[in-house]
């Protein structure tokens, strides 16, 4: 149904039969034509146009028209070799820098800057003269001189994809960067690069019947439009219909290729076609208290600092926390949007590998040591004993493969199971989810999901191994609040029968404190109050976030609570507390020295100058 789109309009018509005509002529042309086209008739060299040649002939007598309909093939062949040249070359330099990681992948992106600067016609001579003339040489020539635009279109939309959800869950699995690639990457940009290289294909049609014209292409005997046009432009005043006929050809042909993909283009919603600063290693700052290793302790994090590269320098969005999980219990991370939540869950979970550094005193997962050097016994922990659950399940699914498959992936890879194998724990686990029919759901993909079940596959995908640590994401903010509820209770059976850690991310306090046994709120990158989900807040913070959920209570006639001003931004922390400049408890004290995060309780942490104070 996506492809009748192509056609339904003017344009997608009319450039639809224009390429069917192109492509009829190149496939019939010379079994058609070719006898008559060859013929020499030494009574009408230099023919002008006429009933019986309706573009005369040449200095052989040779029918013109005939000649340019058996050059079409030849024509078209050779334009559609180097655009297939053009984006294999551009295919393999654009994956480049993701195959290589960041350091080694900036020199091919600079080389590849450089090709783009260069005109593409320009390049093509060069490599013209390299390789010398003739249609090899030619292919040779024009697909090289195209593929750095496909790079450039490569690295964009690969770039693009390997930031979606579906991706990191990848890596957390352990899979290798070339199976990524092909797997999860390359099929979420074919539709465009196909669509693009349509159009590149009419771009190649003319440059090669240019590289003919000016001689460097296809040589006597054979023949293709450029060659035709050569040899007419001699006769044009003699006979002008021997240069307009192959030009028009040219002309045609090329407007057929680009006219059509414009056309997919739009009928499939494809667009047609800033390097930051080295990271700095900021020194961690020890924030609270040197908890020893326990043995029921399955993630322990002291003075974890995230440091990515900004504009104007290191940014720090996770600023030195402490925290620990221990087996079957559920730790809440609450704070507004830019507090550091979901940048501490991809730190512990290393899916930030790649863009940013991360530094701590400790960062154990079951007592391995997830700072150490890649190995792949840590692949396989983070692939098996860990489950994320992404905040958005639309793109943490790769929607060009089946649930099924996505799900028997992380199987196959690290339990060695077979696909049948796979497939059928595949849908054990659905079926775990409480998804209905779900020998049926696995050969379905993601799209034929609702909002929910989406959310529960995902679940079911970390049930897929025994996961030790669930990691969840704002798992329920985009569901409605019966649907929130069922994936909540979902979790909740699961840490209970499992006895699996949980930490929930949300800047629902409501949602945090209906699930977790423990809550960690942070403010601009720091824990500023770890306590238990039934205490009471001590931080002037907790208690703005608690008092903006109205609940049965609330009196309808006054406004509702709000937290004045604006979050702090990462890039630009101030001194002294983060949150004075919201805090109406704040004094000079606070705006001149960070508060730690000292402990009230054994059990009870808060970061505060004036901690259980009320406003005056």
């Amino acid at each position: 149904m996506r492809w009748l789109r192509v056609v339904r309009t003017p344009l997608g018509l009319t450039a639809t039969v224009l390429m069917a005509v192109v492509l009829v002529a190149a496939a019939l042309g010379p079994v058609v034509w070719g006898t008559g086209a060859d013929a020499v008739d030494t009574d009408r060299i230099l023919a002008a146009p006429s009933g019986a040649h309706w573009a005369g002939t040449d200095s052989l007598g040779r029918d013109i028209l005939l000649r340019v309909l058996v050059a079409s093939r030849l024509s078209i062949v050779l334009a559609l070799l180097a655009t297939v040249l053009a984006v294999g070359a551009g295919l393999v330099l654009g994956a480049l820098p993701f195959l290589l990681g960041r350091r080694s992948g900036r020199i091919v992106t600079a080389a590849v800057n450089i090709a783009v600067a260069f005109p593409g016609i320009l390049l093509a001579l060069f490599f013209a003269v390299v390789f010398g003339v003739g249609a090899t040489g030619a292919v040779l020539a024009i697909g090289l001189a195209g593929a750095p635009s496909f790079a450039r279109l490569t690295q964009t939309l690969v770039a693009e994809v390997a930031a979606r959800d579906y991706v990191s869950a990848a890596r957390t699995v352990g899979l290798g960067r070339g199976r990524i690639l092909v797997r999860h990457v390359l099929p979420n940009v074919a539709e465009p690069l196909v669509v693009n290289a349509t159009i590149g294909a009419g771009g190649a049609l003319l440059s090669f019947a240019g590289l003919s014209f000016l001689g460097l292409g296809v040589q006597p005997p054979a023949y293709d439009w450029g060659r035709l046009l050569y040899d007419g432009i001699g006769t044009i005043y003699v006979n002008a219909a021997a240069a307009l006929a192959p030009g028009a050809a040219v002309v045609l042909a090329g407007l057929a290729f680009n006219f059509f993909g414009e056309s997919v283009a739009k009928g499939l919603g494809v667009t047609v076609d800033v390097g930051l600063r080295p990271v700095v290693r900021a020194r961690v700052r020890t924030e609270g208290r040197p908890a020893e290793p326990d043995a029921d302790v399955v993630l322990d994090v002291r003075d974890l600092e995230v440091t990515l590269a900004g504009p104007a320098g290191p940014i720090r969005p996770v600023r030195g926390i402490s925290f620990q999980v221990r087996r079957g219990e559920a730790v809440g991370i609450v704070g507004e949007s830019g507090s550091g939540k979901s940048m501490t869950a991809l730190a512990v979970t290393r899916l930030i590998a790649d863009h940013g550094q991360v530094d701590a005193t400790r960062l154990t997962l079951l007592d391995q040591d997830l700072l150490a050097p890649d190995t792949a016994a840590r692949r396989r922990t983070l692939g098996t004993r860990v489950a994320m659950v992404f905040q958005d399940p639309m793109t943490a699914f790769n929607p060009t493969r089946r649930i099924g498959a996505q799900l028997a992936e992380a199987a196959t890879h690290h339990q060695k199971l077979s696909r049948r194998e796979a497939m059928a724990r595949a849908a054990d686990r659905l079926d775990a989810v409480r998804i209905p029919d779900a020998r049926t759901r696995v050969r379905q993909y993601p799209h034929e999901f609702s909002g929910g079940m989406r959310q529960r596959a995902m679940i079911g995908m970390g049930l897929m191994n025994t996961p030790a640590l669930i990691v969840a994401d704002e798992p329920t903010t985009a569901l409605d609040v019966t649907v929130q509820r069922q994936v909540l209770e979902l979790l909740a059976t699961i840490r209970r029968s499992d006895r699996a850690a949980l930490v929930l991310i949300s800047h629902d306090v409501a949602v945090i404190g209906d699930v977790c046994d423990r809550v960690l709120v942070m403010y601009a990158g720091r824990i500023v109050e770890e306590l238990p989900a039934d205490a009471k807040p001590l931080h002037p913070y907790t208690r703005a976030l608690m008092d903006a959920v109205p609940d049965m209570a609330t009196d309808l006639d006054r406004p509702l609570a709000t937290i004045p001003g604006r979050p702090v931004d990462p890039a630009d922390v101030p001194p002294g507390c983060a949150y004075a400049e919201r805090c109406p408890l704040a004094d000079d004290h606070c705006r001149a020295e960070d508060p730690p995060l000292a402990a009230d309780s054994p059990e009870h942490r808060v970061a505060c100058w004036h901690a259980g104070e009320e406003p005056r």
